[in-house]
């Protein structure tokens, strides 16, 4: 944030050092009301909102390295000893987003390293993710300069090969967590079902269902209408294919075999991810260029700078979004998820004051109703919280475990870093040949493609998930 506050500054080497750190003050003590301001969340959710600002101002800097502008005032405060260029020529600011990327990719493994092991908030490291949030904003802007004095031969392997592949395991981690949320959604709602009989829970899942069903036909409707006429055999091809695998994945779900090993599979898992798939191929295919007349939305576009900028913004916010839920949903990575657990019994025996029977007497019928399904299991944590006189915690909702794995969080953000990279600077010559004005992010045939093939991965992942019961039934007990 601080680095963003002082890019005008950069201009006067002297002045911008002095407001460059004043700035980065600034920055962490805007990740610091973040996360003691956030009103009813717990200090879990503050953190989590904190690291994805952090992402979404790294990824906007990185995205104004590609102007020129950016990339002559970097050269003109090193007096011009550093030279922005590829072995093809001019490339604007390929290497300095990798570099910025890099950084704080660089960051969040050592993070991931200083948290290995922790699983509560009463920990001492567990400070290190939760606090010092103007330290750790220091540490990423030191990263960022001391990425600038690494050769440029370093980021040309980096950015080819390294940040490549962390951005394919990237999407894929994605897929495979879009896939386990259809699953867990359904599951969760038939087991409200048969819990409650409620009708209220029945007709939230079938209007789910239906609704992501005309969903994902309206927006195949709107693409063949306005993206695949005429020559646009590329568009036709990557929505037909589409339209036929969500019909072929919601049939398959219903089928007698499947439904025989996996009575919890169903329409409204293949709804959801039919949606999601319809959703990236429109992505798709909106984002790609005109050049052949294929993409009515940006000839029909007024102002070019200003769809930019907000497609821009809109497409970081949505990875940083995307980056915190992936980091925090550990269900399919063999993480701890959501599931409730119960607090060691020591925990809340622990004399830390003198006898007093009547609290005693609440500890044990807070312990009773816990177990009996009236209170949620973090209710103890509450009336220890209440009962330490001397501290105030009670907005810590991980003192008994953590809410998600602190080290695999910053190794999918590591990997988010990769993506935002690689999706900044893939097809470059086409997203900055005009050289005149900001790079669109991610309109290019390589992007394009991209999301298109994601899709179909998308489909045979959840394909898999409906027949591997039935490939390997031994590992599968749905009973």
């Amino acid at each position: 944030m601080g680095a963003l506050l002082s890019i005008p500054l950069m201009a006067v080497p002297s002045m911008g050092t002095i407001f460059g750190f004043a700035a980065s003050c600034c920055g962490a003590a805007t990740c610091s009301a973040v996360c003691s301001a956030c009103g009813k969340c717990g200090n879990s959710v503050a953190t989590r909102i904190a690291y994805a600002l952090i992402l979404l101002i790294n990824s906007i800097l990185s995205w104004i390295m590609l102007t020129p502008w950016a990339i002559n005032k970097l050269q003109h405060l090193t007096l011009d000893y550093m030279k922005i260029s590829c072995p093809d020529g001019e490339c604007y600011g390929w290497v300095a987003v990798h570099r910025i990327n890099f950084a704080l990719g660089i960051f969040h493994i050592i993070m991931a390293v200083l948290l290995l092991g922790v699983n509560s908030s009463k920990n001492p490291r567990a400070a290190i993710q939760n606090g010092f949030w103007g330290p750790k904003i220091i540490a990423w802007l030191a990263l960022i300069v001391v990425s600038f004095f690494i050769p440029e031969a370093f980021f040309m392997f980096w950015g080819n090969y390294i940040a490549l592949i962390g951005a394919t395991l990237f999407l894929l981690l994605g897929l495979i967590l879009l896939v386990d949320l259809a699953h867990t959604w359904a599951e969760y709602c038939l087991e409200r079902i048969d819990s409650t009989d409620s009708k209220v829970w029945r007709g939230v899942l079938i209007g789910s269902t239906l609704g992501m069903y005309a969903a994902s036909l309206a927006m195949t409707i709107v693409q063949y209408i306005f993206f695949a006429t005429g020559k646009c055999s590329m568009n036709q091809a990557a929505i037909t294919l589409n339209l036929i695998f969500f019909l072929v994945v919601s049939v398959v779900s219903v089928h007698p075999a499947i439904q025989e090993y996996n009575p919890k599979a169903g329409l409204a898992q293949s709804a959801m991810v039919a949606v999601y798939c319809t959703y990236l191929t429109m992505s798709a295919v909106s984002m790609e260029p005109d050049d052949k007349n294929c993409n009515p939305l940006i000839r029909a576009q007024g102002t070019r700078t200003t769809s930019i900028v907000i497609g821009a913004v809109v497409t970081m916010l949505t990875v940083a979004y995307t980056t915190t839920r992936a980091a925090t949903q550990g269900v399919a990575l063999g993480g701890k998820g959501k599931s409730i657990r119960l607090p060691d019994d020591d925990e809340h025996d622990m004399v830390t004051q003198q006898p007093d029977s009547r609290r005693e007497m609440r500890a044990q019928a807070l312990r009773q109703a816990v177990e009996e399904g009236s209170l949620p299991a973090d209710a103890l944590d509450d009336d220890d919280d209440e009962s330490d006189s001397g501290t105030n915690t009670s907005k810590d909702d991980e003192r008994s475990s953590t809410q998600y794995s602190y080290a695999l969080f910053h190794i999918i953000f590591f990997l988010a870093t990769a993506w935002v990279a690689t999706l900044l600077t893939m097809n470059i010559e086409e997203s900055t040949k005009d050289g005149k004005d900001f790079a669109p992010v991610g309109r290019t045939y390589g992007a394009s493609w991209v999301k298109i093939i994601s899709a179909w991965v998308c489909y045979g992942i959840y394909t898999w998930t409906l027949v591997a019961p039935i490939v390997l039934p031994d590992r599968f007990d749905f009973s």
